[in-house]
C-alpha cells in the first residue's frame, strides 16, 4: 500500500467519511486507503491498490451472477417450460417459459430509474450492496418453486415475480458497477480495470451454460425435470453470500467522497436541493450524453445479444445445426473473449476509447455480411471461423464501455443518468434484437437479416463514436485526477501549474 502523504491537517479520508484523524477510532490504519491530495491546482486522488482490487472483483462478481443466471436460464429453458407450464404443446412451453424471461427485461428501465438516483443520493457501494442481495433472492428463490403439479397456476405465477425482482434488480446493477469501478480505478488504468466487469459477464454466462450443458449429459430427463433443474439456481445463494461480503467490504468510491465532502460546507438548504436531483433534470439535463450513452449501448447491446443468445438459435431453426454443437461453439467464443478481454483494455488506456470503439464499428460494418457467409456455410471449421471473428470485434465493446460510458455523465448524476440511459437501450433495443430479427427473417426471407442488423447497429454506434469525446488516461467529469502513487500526484500538480506559471511570467 501507498505511505501516507505528507499533507496539511483537516480531512485527510473522506472516502471514510472521517473529518478529521482525531475522529478516526483507527488513523494509522485508514490513512492507506484513497486520500484527496492537496495542492495548489487542487486535490488529486492516490487509489490504494488493495481496494481497488476489491472494487473490481465485487462489481464484477455482481456481472457475473447476473449472466450466470441468463446463461442457466437460455440453457435449461426446455426444461423450465415442462416443469412450469406443461400444456402439452412444446412450443408453447418454450413460449411461456421465455415470456417470463422477457418480462425481466420490462422492468429494468424501472429499477435503473429507482437504483440510480439512489445511488447518487446515499452512495453507489449501499445500493449495490442491495442489488446484490435482490439478485441472489430473485435466482435463489425460482430453486425453491414448487412445480406446476405440486401447486397448479401458483408455480408460473411465482416463477413471474422472481423474475421481475430480478430484472428490477439488474436495472440498478450495471450502472452502479461499471459507476463503481470507474470511480476507483486510476485514470490511466480504467479501461483495463472496467475490463474485468465485462470477463465477469462473461464468466457468469459460461459458468451458468456449461453447468446446464454438464447436467444435462449427467442426468436422466427424468431427474432433470424432478429436482436437477434447481440447483443452478440454488447456487446463487452461496455466490450471493460472497458478492454481499466483498461489496460490504469497500469503503464508498472517491469521487462520491469527494462530492459528499464537498456537499458538508454548504449549508442544509444548499444541501437538500441538490440531494433532490430529479430525473428529469438526469434525463434532459444531460441529453446529449444521455443520447450518446443509448447509442453506444445500441450497437454494443444488439451485438451482444445477436452472438451470445440468438445465434444458437439461427444455427438450430434457420440452418438446421445441431443443437449441442451450436451452443458448445458460442462457449468456445465467450472462453475466447475472455481471454482477450483484459488486452484490449489495456489497448483503450494506451490509444484511447474512440479508436478502439471505431474498429468496433467498423468491423462489423464491414465483416458483418462475410462472416455470416462462413456461418451459413455450415461446416464446423467455418462456423467456428465466423462466430470468432464477430467475439472478437464484439470484445471492441464488452472491453471499453465499462470505462467509457462512466465517463458521459458527472459525478452528481452519473449512477442515476447511466443506469436509465443504459437499461432504456437495452429494453429497447438489446433484449429485443432475437425477436426482431426472427421477424425480419419472417417476414422477407432473408436469412443474411442478422448481418444487415449488425450493421445497421455499427452505423448508429459509429455516429456515436464520431460525436464523443475521448476520455482515455483523463479525470472523470466532477471528479479529481487519480493516481497510483504520490509521485503521479506531484507530478499532475506540477503540470496543472505550469499553464498559470507560464502565463504569469509573460
Amino acid at each position: 500500500m501507498p505511505t501516507q502523504s505528507p499533507v496539511a491537517p483537516g480531512p485527510r479520508n473522506p472516502v471514510g467519511g472521517h473529518a478529521d484523524a482525531t475522529s478516526d477510532p483507527q488513523p494509522e490504519r485508514r490513512a492507506d486507503l484513497h486520500k484527496q491530495v492537496p495542492g495548489e491546482s487542487g486535490e488529486v486522488t492516490v487509489v490504494d491498490p488493495a481496494m481497488v482490487k476489491r472494487a473490481v472483483s465485487a462489481a464484477a462478481l455482481g456481472n457475473a451472477m447476473e449472466w450466470f443466471d441468463f446463461g442457466v436460464y437460455s440453457y435449461i429453458a426446455v426444461t423450465l417450460g415442462h416443469v412450469f407450464f406443461p400444456s402439452g404443446n412444446p412450443t408453447a412451453q418454450l413460449l411461456s417459459t421465455f415470456g417470463a424471461f422477457a418480462a425481466a427485461f420490462l422492468v429494468r428501465p424501472i429499477g435503473g430509474m429507482v437504483f440510480g438516483p439512489l445511488g447518487d443520493r446515499i452512495g453507489r457501494q449501499k445500493v449495490l450492496a442491495i442489488t446484490m442481495i435482490m439478485m441472489a433472492v430473485g435466482t435463489f428463490a425460482i430453486g425453491l418453486i414448487p412445480s406446476y403439479a405440486t401447486i397448479g397456476v401458483g408455480a408460473p405465477i411465482l416463477l413471474l415475480v422472481a423474475r421481475l425482482v430480478q430484472g428490477f434488480s439488474t436495472g440498478g446493477e450495471y450502472g452502479g458497477a461499471s459507476t463503481f469501478i470507474a470511480e476507483y480505478a486510476p485514470d490511466k488504468k480504467r479501461g483495463f480495470l472496467g475490463s474485468w466487469l465485462e470477463f465477469g459477464t462473461l464468466a457468469g454466462y459460461v459458468g451458468g451454460a456449461g453447468l446446464v450443458t454438464l447436467m444435462t449429459a449427467l442426468l436422466s430427463t427424468e431427474d432433470l425435470h424432478s429436482w436437477g433443474w434447481r440447483i443452478p439456481f440454488l447456487i446463487a445463494g452461496p455466490m450471493g453470500i460472497i458478492g454481499l461480503y466483498l461489496r460490504m467490504r469497500l469503503e464508498e468510491t472517491p469521487a462520491f467522497a469527494q462530492l459528499e465532502k464537498e456537499a458538508r460546507t454548504k449549508d442544509k438548504a444548499r444541501r437538500d436541493a441538490e440531494k433532490r436531483i430529479g430525473l428529469r433534470e438526469m434525463i434532459f439535463g444531460q441529453w446529449r450524453a444521455m443520447l450518446l450513452c443509448i447509442g453506444l449501448v445500441l450497437v454494443f447491446n444488439v451485438t451482444d445479444y445477436m452472438l451470445l443468445s440468438y445465434m444458437p438459435s439461427y444455427l438450430t431453426s434457420e440452418l438446421k445445426y445441431d443443437e449441442t454443437h451450436g451452443l458448445l461453439v458460442v462457449l468456445a467464443v465467450m472462453v475466447l473473449m475472455m481471454g482477450v478481454q483484459p488486452f484490449a483494455g489495456r489497448l483503450s488506456d494506451r490509444f484511447g476509447r474512440r479508436p478502439v470503439i471505431a474498429a468496433g464499428c467498423l468491423g462489423f460494418l464491414v465483416l458483418s455480411v462475410p462472416a455470416l457467409l462462413l456461418i451459413r456455410q455450415g461446416s464446423l471449421l467455418a462456423i467456428a471461423l465466423g462466430m470468432g471473428a464477430l467475439g472478437l470485434l464484439l470484445v471492441a465493446f464488452t472491453s471499453t464501455m465499462p470505462a467509457t460510458l462512466p465517463a458521459l455523465f458527472p459525478t452528481k448524476v452519473r449512477y442515476g443518468s447511466l443506469s436509465i440511459g443504459f437499461n432504456v437501450s437495452v429494453s429497447l433495443f438489446g433484449g429485443t434484437t432475437p425477436l426482431v430479427v426472427t421477424a425480419l427473417i419472417g417476414a422477407t426471407g432473408n436469412k443474411m437479416m442478422p448481418a444487415y442488423y449488425m450493421m445497421a447497429a455499427a452505423v448508429i454506434g459509429g455516429i456515436a463514436v464520431l460525436l464523443m469525446s475521448e476520455s482515455a488516461r483523463k479525470p472523470l467529469p466532477g471528479s479529481p485526477p487519480a493516481v497510483e502513487t504520490e509521485a503521479e500526484a506531484r507530478a499532475v500538480r506540477a503540470a496543472a501549474r505550469r499553464p498559470a506559471t507560464a502565463g504569469s511570467a509573460t
